[in-house]
């Protein structure tokens, strides 16, 4: 197996918890949010149709996916998002892409090759 596809299958197993956090758009909102603002959960529920508790649920599966840190100040808990893990994923699209580039390439010379070597076409 090369170094490569070793790298890509232990990057994915780490990005897991990141996709699945992303997976939702409620999450992808409060992230969106929060790398522009630090917020506090009980500022974030007020801005969806949702509980606090269901809002505090979304905040935790983004904070395991290390998409948003929390910390507290006083009696909130205020949330940042990471841009270092939306980093780490956008490069790991990154390489997909790169590999289905290369893939698409080999496949233009694949067509161009003559299919019947020394016949003139």
């Amino acid at each position: 197996m090369s170094l490569m596809v070793m790298y890509y299958h232990m990057v994915v197993d780490e990005l897991d918890d990141v996709f699945h956090a992303l997976a939702d758009g409620t999450r992808r909102d409060i992230v969106v949010r929060t790398l522009q603002n630090e917020y506090s959960v009980s500022a974030l529920s007020r801005l969806y149709p949702m509980t606090f508790a269901a809002v505090q649920k979304h905040v935790a599966v983004l904070e395991r996916a290390a998409l948003v840190t929390k910390r507290r100040s006083g009696r909130e808990q205020l949330v940042t998002g990471n841009v270092a893990t939306v980093r780490r994923a956008a490069r790991l699209l990154d390489q997909l892409e790169l590999i289905w580039r290369a893939r698409m390439d080999r496949f233009g010379e694949i067509l161009a090759e003559d299919p019947r070597p020394g016949d003139p076409a």
